[in-house]
């Protein structure tokens, strides 16, 4: 009795490892097609696209090549039509200040919301929350039939949910509104461009 219930147990537990991968690639094909329609429906220009993703590897490479910032802090780069978002922590004003003006003097770079906070690294967990309130965000905006939310990028950080993208003030607002009310979200911080 015992080999054959051990046998409907493995049995079981592959079944449920068949059915959570199946799940991982529907999530994987959704949010795939997500990012192919966030793409095609993105008020920027092909061009633009990817000079902000350009943006984004030189700026993180001029951060990596910098010792002091590379191992005392935690930083995140987000390019949007040129616009550089820095998040984060560092350990000083004097890093904060450097990561800035290194970011600055990267080809391309319009302009700067430097939005990296003073203190320690945030913690796995800390970072895993903010990537399920990032897509808990990303769904109350695709909830909102007004609301274009391929043209919004959402980032989260330490519990703050930054906003980039080319809207018109009355998309802005409503997203900002729609995210302020987003179980978990502990500040919405508005980094558009508007149109």
């Amino acid at each position: 009795m015992r080999l054959l219930s051990s046998k409907k147990s493995l049995k079981l537990a592959a079944i449920v490892t068949v059915v959570i991968s199946l799940q991982g690639c529907v999530s994987g094909i959704v949010l795939g097609a997500l990012g192919i329609a966030s793409v095609v429906n993105d008020r920027r220009t092909t061009a633009a696209q990817l000079e902000d993703e350009s943006i984004e590897i030189k700026a993180n490479n001029v951060i990596g090549n910098d010792k002091g910032l590379s191992e005392h802090s935690h930083i995140n780069i987000v390019s949007y039509n040129r616009t550089v978002l820095l998040i984060g922590q560092v350990p000083n004003t004097m890093l904060r200040d450097r990561a800035a003006k290194l970011v600055s003097g990267v080809t391309n770079v319009n302009r700067i919301h430097n939005q990296m906070r003073i203190g320690n690294k945030t913690a796995l967990t800390t970072r895993t929350n903010d990537s399920w309130l990032t897509s808990k965000v990303k769904l109350a905006l695709t909830g909102d039939e007004t609301l274009k939310s391929t043209q919004i990028k959402v980032i989260t950080e330490h519990g703050e949910v930054f906003l980039m993208g080319l809207v018109t003030q009355q998309e802005g607002n409503l997203a900002s509104e729609l995210a302020r009310n987003v179980d978990g979200v502990k500040q919405v911080i508005k980094a558009f461009e508007y149109q």
